[in-house]
């Protein structure tokens, strides 16, 4: 009996796609009206959905298919990055750039150590294979993090700190598997290590870097007020793709040109709206992405001894790996704060917030997968996409637990919102009049909300209907008003 993805292959090339694109988007929605019953989040239930339909458990879609949209790996990882540029704010780097610096070196760095020593030292691993694990580990996901703190509306200066370590932490990530990458390529081939390829590799990423600033400036000129919603968000995907592109056609990671691109629009044009209006645009991409992604993990390689790197199978490494990261993560944000003077909060619970791995990490190891080849590069990306999951699954949890014990965030009103206790005569105000306070101040603070044009058409529309309804004489009254 043919499975549906022998099918599929009989029936035109254009109808093939679009039944594909269909059950990824169908299959990752449904699984995330289970996750979210378990409180997970939903990158988790796109790798699993992707799973579930792939070769190596439903085989519900081609293996030519699944292979012919690693393009979505780019575009996605170009979506990602350019969402992260929004925390680089120039006035926020100023009053802390150094001591974030150091920070994020520490963590990232102390991360990348742990797993190469793991790797290469106690499970005697390839060298190559080992130095581009490692650098994958000093990644960060913003996703999960961010979500979490929009959810508790948590801030502070452990939120300030958090946010910028995120921000930062992706560029020596970057920076890190540019130059492990080029070491790995150049062991596989037998071409031998080189020194000068490292510097050839990390200065097309700082070309990229500045080429994306260039981007940057130019989105602010052509994007403006005079644009209309959809205008804009036209014009922004247009150029993000054609960078995204150029990015391509040479073969380097479009991540640090994307950040600086946003960076510089960002700071230039202070426009908030335009990262809301592509965080609306990109989540059927992103879907697509992670399901992709998930339909690339080998399941039975994980578990079987011939998808072993040496002697060690793939399990081994993930589980290690997965643990391995936490506590250098952990240790190395813990050592940073303290050389920098923060307070013990912010020192203490820092690196629980750097757990989350996924959409970076797993971007990067797509195009390393892609670049390496073989069964390392398809080893590679099985124990990122594993541990992957693994972290989607306790790091939202670990991020609130750490936004709570750091006192960034309260379920009190009164922690949430201060006022005087006291008249201006010094008597002691009643908890009704405190209360009322609280909420004055509150409404205060809610942002006001503008009506744009369609919602003033769609307005009229709604009041010209339901007066064509009302009897004559009432029809006068409303007119009146």
């Amino acid at each position: 009996m043919k499975n549906l993805s022998d099918y599929l292959m009989t029936v035109a090339p254009s109808a093939r796609i679009i039944i594909v694109v269909a059950i990824m988007l169908i299959t990752g929605f449904l699984m995330t009206r289970i996750t979210q019953k378990l409180k997970l989040p939903n990158v988790t239930a796109y790798i699993v959905a992707g799973i579930l339909i792939g070769p190596f458990c439903f085989k519900m879609v081609p293996t030519e298919v699944i292979k012919g949209m690693d393009f979505l790996s780019d575009i996605a990882l170009a979506f990602i990055a350019f969402s992260t540029g929004e925390f680089f704010k120039f006035n926020a780097l100023k009053k802390n750039g150094i001591k974030v610096l150091v920070i994020t070196l520490l963590e990232s760095v102390a991360a990348s150590v742990g797993i190469f020593v793991l790797a290469a030292v106690v499970l005697r691993l390839d060298f190559a294979f080992s130095i581009v694990l490692a650098a994958l580990a000093a990644t960060t996901a913003p996703a999960s993090t961010m979500m979490t703190i929009h959810q508790t509306g948590a801030k502070g200066d452990f939120v300030d700190t958090l946010l910028q370590v995120i921000a930062l932490d992706n560029v020596v990530g970057l920076l890190a598997y540019s130059a492990a990458i080029s070491v790995a390529v150049a062991s596989y081939s037998g071409e031998g290590f080189a020194v000068s390829g490292i510097f050839i590799s990390v200065g097309k990423n700082i070309g990229v870097l500045l080429l994306g600033a260039v981007f940057g400036v130019i989105m602010n000129l052509v994007i403006g007020s005079r644009h209309t919603t959809d205008n804009r968000l036209i014009i922004a995907i247009a150029i993000l793709l054609s960078f995204c592109g150029i990015c391509t056609l040479v073969d380097i990671s479009p991540l640090l040109g994307c950040m600086s691109m946003a960076t510089l629009y960002y700071n230039l044009s202070g426009d908030e709206k335009l990262f809301k209006q592509l965080n609306y645009f990109s989540p059927p991409l992103l879907l697509l992405f992670f399901v992709r992604s998930g339909m690339n993990f080998d399941l039975k390689a994980l578990i079987s001894p011939s998808g072993a790197i040496g002697t060690t199978p793939l399990l081994v490494i993930g589980i290690l790996y997965f643990v391995v990261r936490i506590v250098m993560k952990y240790g190395g944000a813990w050592l940073g704060c303290f050389l920098v003077g923060k307070q013990p909060k912010t020192r203490n619970f820092l690196g629980f917030a750097l757990i989350p791995q996924a959409g970076v990490a797993i971007g990067l190891v797509a195009l390393g997968a892609r670049t390496i080849g073989g069964t390392e590069g398809e080893a590679l990306q099985t124990i990122i996409l594993a541990s992957s999951v693994l972290y989607e699954l306790v790091g939202p949890a670990a991020a609130k637990l750490s936004l709570y014990l750091s006192g960034s965030y309260s379920d009190k009103l009164e922690d949430i919102v201060s006022v005087n206790e006291t008249t201006a005569s010094g008597e002691k105000k009643t908890n009704l009049e405190l209360l009322i306070e609280r909420i004055e101040k509150i409404q205060e603070e809610l942002p006001k909300h503008e009506i744009n044009e369609n919602e003033e058409a769609f307005t009229e529309a709604a009041e010209s209907y339901y007066e064509d309804g009302l009897p004559p004489r009432i029809k006068q009254h409303f007119r009146r008003r």
